[in-house]
């Protein structure tokens, strides 16, 4: 069950947004374009400009998961199966998620000693991966969506 999810408007949404602002504006005796609509819509969901908006609306096919929802993915190269315990917009498209694991992981690299991991936590894009890797490219986190 999901509690909250950071969702994005559609292109149509945002377009039907943008005429209503226009009306309004116009009704009280403020004229304005329809691109200049756009840009501010555009600003109010937190982007540049409407092209940035557009763009990320379109790369936007996954809704990242919310609080108390189960997921599946991996940490540092270990699979994992999780509880979503904290969920935070960050920038536009861009989520910090905390995760409490099933099964706790062990993130070392000796056999000699072992480095467990039972919360983790990072800031995801909307293709369910972390900008931080590892040495050799893999995500930090990266969830099955």
């Amino acid at each position: 069950m999901s509690i909250s999810r950071i969702s994005m408007p559609t292109v149509t949404a945002a377009k039907s947004q943008a005429k209503r602002l226009r009306a309004s504006l116009q009704a009280d005796g403020t004229a304005i374009s329809h691109a200049k609509a756009l840009e501010l819509v555009a600003a109010q969901h937190g982007y540049r400009d409407w092209n940035t908006l557009h763009a990320a609306i379109s790369r936007a096919g996954t809704v990242l998961p919310g609080l108390g929802d189960e997921v599946e993915g991996r940490y540092l190269g270990h699979a994992f199966k999780a509880t979503v315990v904290g969920a935070e917009a960050s920038r536009p498209g861009w989520t910090r998620l905390s995760f409490d694991l099933e099964r706790p992981v062990n993130v070392s690299k000796f056999a000699s000693f072992s480095v467990l991991r039972k919360r983790i936590a990072g800031t995801l894009g909307p293709d369910g991966r972390t900008r931080e890797h590892t040495s050799d490219g893999v995500p930090h986190i990266s969830l099955s969506i």
